[in-house]
């Protein structure tokens, strides 16, 4: 065999060896060329990450920024200048609505303000007046009023009546007889009063003889007036004028009447707001000297010290109402249809180190806010259990729990990739490395739920694949992860 091969080397010519020297580095190259593909493969074998596919619970959320507030704040000014007589309470201290906060030195406040105090006082009579107008004493004086106009009426009707009819001549001879006696009477009481007349008025005897010389005087002229009806017919001049006086009596009566009625049934709503409109007003005038509470809550700023010059527009204190503490975030339009009443979530303070605040969502608005980074929309939190730590105006991170899954199939996120437009994993079997396409859930910002595909718990997953498993150029390839 040997003795063949040199026999054959020596047959070669020097194109010949040319041309096996070729070969033979050819074949040299691609053995070099398969080691090295064989180093890199092992290297890389070696620095991949992997993870093993298991069953577990995730928590999606929704993470916002914001800022604290208190559930009603109020920064108060002063409606008038002056000095600052007083202020009643301190930074911290709670008050309740309609407790006078400072107040300015009366004499320091312009002339109007001084001056309000005695419309005040004016406006309160007034009010009390109103007020017993429709009590008891309101309602007798209405009673005795439509009693007065209902025996005017009745007079007036009767006196009509009575011209209206001619009279008969018997009647009018009583009438002259009932005169002619009445006349006696009355110049009888005339003549024993004369003695009496210049006596002081105390005297007993004296008001006896003028209380005789009235009551004829009223005979007399009851007698004359109903001769003159009966001796005069039915003349249309008395008759006329009696039946104005009639009508003006039946006018009377009606006023009085629905006067009466009115004060039974009670003020109306708009006779009360009136009485009230001005009452308000003038107390409005004398309260601009006075910083009041608008609700319950605490003091959280003051600004002026006593004795301060301050004018009208000077911010005075700070009203807060810590009871209810909330957080407003904006979240953008993505995510904010996961965003719903009643979610609960956690609330970190960049001024409180290591406390989370549960709470939960309490709105959220309907209509977005456009920005220049897109539309957010407007969402309140509401803390469960604030403490001292917490201030209006802190910056608050807010995570909104938005799904709560138990017991489902969860891959790391950083290990989803997508290939052909389908998202995949990479698993580990028989040793080599395979894409698995998978259909996804919710997901958190670690974990996503797998709701479909070939992937099964306990298979090994690549977290870390290398980049030539998949196309750079895909733009969806951005998902969770991204490359790594």
């Amino acid at each position: 065999m040997i003795v063949r091969i040199k026999d054959w080397f020596n047959k070669l010519d020097g194109r010949k060896w040319y041309v096996l020297g070729g070969v033979l580095v050819v074949a040299l190259v691609i053995a070099v060329m398969v080691q090295g593909a064989n180093r890199a493969a092992q290297a890389a074998t070696g620095s991949l990450q992997t993870a093993t596919v298991a069953r577990g619970n995730l928590v999606a959320t929704v993470g916002a920024t914001g800022s604290v507030r208190a559930l009603q704040s109020a920064s108060l000014m002063w409606e008038t200048s002056g000095v600052v007589e007083e202020i009643h309470f301190a930074v911290g201290e709670r008050v309740r609505a309609g407790d006078t906060i400072a107040s300015l030195l009366i004499s320091s406040m312009p002339a109007n303000v001084i001056l309000a105090q005695a419309d005040l006082q004016s406006a309160q009579d007034a009010m009390q007046d109103f007020e017993n107008s429709f009590g008891d004493l309101g309602i007798s004086q209405a009673q005795k009023a439509l009693a007065d106009a209902q025996d005017a009426y009745e007079k007036a009707a009767r006196y009509l009546s009575s011209i209206s009819n001619p009279g008969r001549p018997v009647d009018i001879d009583q009438a002259r007889a009932n005169l002619v006696l009445a006349q006696d009477r009355l110049d009888r009481a005339q003549e024993a009063y004369e003695p009496y007349a210049n006596r002081p008025e105390s005297d007993l005897a004296r008001a006896n003889f003028v209380l005789q010389l009235t009551e004829a005087q009223q005979q007399y002229d009851a007698a004359l007036r109903q001769y003159n009806a009966l001796a005069s017919g039915s003349g249309s001049t008395p008759i006329a004028k009696a039946e104005a006086d009639l009508a003006l009596a039946q006018a009377q009566l009606d006023i009085a009447q629905k006067n009466y009625d009115d004060i039974l049934a009670g003020p109306t709503a708009l006779q009360r707001a009136a009485a009230e409109a001005r009452l308000a007003a003038a107390q409005a005038s004398v309260d601009m000297g006075f910083i009041i509470a608008p609700f319950n809550g605490t003091i959280t700023d003051i600004y002026p010290n006593q004795g301060d010059q301050v004018s009208a527009g000077t911010r005075a204190m700070q009203v807060d109402d810590l009871s209810t503490v909330q957080v407003v975030v904006e979240v953008s339009e993505v995510d904010i249809n996961r965003v719903q009443v009643g979610q609960p979530v956690t609330v970190i303070l960049d001024a409180v180190q290591d406390v989370q605040y549960p709470g939960e969502v309490v709105a959220v608005a309907l209509a977005g806010n456009v920005t220049q980074a897109g539309v957010n929309f407007r969402v309140v939190v509401e803390l469960d259990d604030a403490d001292a730590n917490v201030r209006p105006g802190m910056t608050a991170a807010v995570n909104i729990v938005v799904t709560e899954l138990q017991d489902v199939l969860l891959v790391p996120n950083r290990a989803v990739r997508v290939q052909n437009g389908r998202r995949v994993v990479y698993v580990m079997r028989g040793g080599q490395m395979q894409a698995v396409p998978i259909t996804l859930g919710a997901s958190s910002e670690t974990y996503s739920e797998v709701v479909g595909g070939e992937l099964n718990e306990g298979d090994v997953i690549i977290l870390n694949p290398p980049v030539s498993s998949f196309d750079p150029m895909d733009p969806s390839n951005q998902f969770m992860g991204g490359f790594n």
